[in-house]
């Protein structure tokens, strides 16, 4: 397995080196919205212990991680009044893992609604505020 990369987008994000949308932080996560998002309210969980993923994450990282990523999923569906959330996780690049730092993707569904690409594009910032604040609220 590779070593961790702290040159990665999220540990840049983490040291504040690159803007994000904020939605919820304590000691062991950041939670942001994904700027890549394949439904209303797509959101990311990011532990701040370096690993690349699951695989070498410790399990007092996964200890603390989890609560944060059902925090997040509740506050997302109440915002956005989904029918239900996908959380998914992805480890090494032929399981379709991008960026190495482990992090949980939070997306809410929709009845009849398909997911759109995670590489369709940036999202408009505008609409990612806007949507940070529905999830912020939700989690107030």
């Amino acid at each position: 397995m590779q070593s961790y990369d702290d040159g990665n987008i999220f540990a840049k994000i983490l040291r504040g080196e690159i803007p994000s949308h904020k939605l919820y932080e304590d000691d062991n996560a950041l939670a942001i919205m994904d700027v890549m998002p394949q439904s209303k309210g797509h959101c990311l969980v990011i532990p701040k212990a370096p690993s690349r993923n699951i695989l070498d994450a410790s399990d007092e990282t996964l200890a603390k991680v989890m609560p944060v990523v059902a925090k997040l999923a509740r506050a997302a569906k109440k915002a956005f009044e989904a029918d239900g959330v996908f959380v998914c996780q992805f480890n090494e690049e032929p399981a379709g893992q991008t960026v190495f730092h482990l992090h949980f993707h939070v997306i809410p569904r929709y009845e009849g609604v398909e997911m759109k690409r995670h590489s369709d594009g940036m999202a408009d910032q505008a609409m990612l505020a806007e949507q940070a604040e529905k999830i912020r609220q939700a989690l107030a």
